[in-house]
């Protein structure tokens, strides 16, 4: 059986193939959908290794982050 973080890991490394394919189709775009895929990986990378980490927000960003912002 599949765990919450299995399950968000796996959505958010399709999210990041929908913005590589979103890039390939839109060279103007192509640099920030490659950002985003990056960040999406990255963040399922981490929801793999360490579920229930913890990550410092940079000042200023923290409303965002919270969906505050």
């Amino acid at each position: 059986m599949a765990t919450h973080a299995d399950i968000a890991a796996n959505l958010l490394r399709n999210a990041a193939v929908f913005f590589r394919d979103v890039g390939e189709q839109n060279p103007s775009l192509k640099d920030q959908m490659a950002v985003n895929a990056e960040t999406f990986e990255t963040v399922a990378q981490l929801l793999e290794t360490d579920p229930t980490g913890e990550m410092e927000i940079p000042e200023g960003e923290e409303g965002d982050a919270e969906g505050e912002g």
